[in-house]
């Protein structure tokens, strides 16, 4: 079982610790179903019943709640107790996670003239295509595909079943969770005397470095250009992004977001959930 003592954990991430240095946290809890060896926080200042009633032992608040605290075992003092709670869940999960195991698995995959770096992990069944480059650190979960030419940054996980389509380059430290797909063709076709006409998609997709994308979620390849996806960014599950689209960096889609081709998203954006945006249009920053 992890263990650290809260004064450790302070000297970590920051903060003001009051109270006993010496309490072992075991655990990051909510203020409900925490323990008294656990950790938790709050955020919203119209919850303090729910802190009051809870039995962690630690306890991230604001500075404006000193005296509320006062008699719990410990607390942390911090300007934004949400932002420390992050933190707080990338330290504990470098430390508890279990870690890389470089190496290609017996059973996957590698076409000749892929480039997989000594650092990096090629799970089961997983298939990796010619000339593809796999980065330093990486890890190709079991049966994900990556298609010829594709890049692969560095520290960036794949999580089971993810495709990376041909030619499509990803940035370093990015996540994508199972059943993602990028570069799968966009939605082009041509009407004539009742038919569709295929539109061959000749673009890739490019992604910065950390972007996030959930389960189930689709970056089409652009029709020409690239599709893009800056840095930062952040999808939800069943996310939708049309061909030729730009979306801007740190931008964030909540689940079921829909943008149509070849719309220019700008910086920093926030879509909620089932938003929709039509084609060929330029959102700013």
């Amino acid at each position: 079982m992890f263990e650290v003592l809260s004064g450790e954990l302070v000297a970590q991430l920051g903060g003001e610790l009051l109270g006993n240095a010496e309490l072992p946290l075991r655990g990051i809890g909510s203020l409900e179903a925490a323990l008294p060896h656990d950790i938790s926080f709050l955020s919203d200042d119209r919850q303090l019943q729910r802190l009051q009633q809870s039995a962690a032992g630690c306890v991230i608040v604001r500075p404006g709640l000193r005296d509320a605290v006062a008699g719990r075992p410990c607390a942390i003092l911090t300007p934004d107790p949400y932002l420390y709670y992050a933190r707080l869940t990338q330290w504990w999960a470098q430390r508890t996670r279990r870690p890389l195991v470089p190496g290609v698995h017996p059973s996957a995959v590698v076409e000749p003239g892929a480039q997989i770096h000594a650092q990096a992990s090629i799970g089961a069944l997983a298939y990796v295509g010619e000339g593809a480059v796999i980065g330093r650190g990486a890890s190709i979960g079991p049966q994900c595909h990556v298609g010829e030419h594709a890049v692969i940054g560095e520290d960036t996980r794949l999580a089971a079943q993810v495709v990376i389509g041909a030619h499509c380059h990803v940035g370093a430290r990015c996540i994508f969770h199972s059943g993602a797909v990028i570069g799968a063709d966009g939605f082009g076709f041509a009407p004539q005397q009742g038919r569709w006409e295929k539109i061959e998609q000749l673009g890739a997709v490019r992604i910065g470095d950390d972007v996030e994308i959930g389960a189930n979620s689709c970056v089409d390849r652009g029709a020409l250009q690239d599709t893009v996806v800056e840095q930062g960014v952040k999808l939800d599950n069943v996310v939708h992004i049309g061909h030729n689209c730009v979306i801007g960096a740190h931008t964030a889609m909540a689940a079921y977001v829909g943008v149509s081709g070849s719309t220019r998203i700008g910086a920093h954006c926030t879509f909620g959930g089932q938003a929709g945006v039509t084609g060929h249009i330029e959102i700013c920053d």
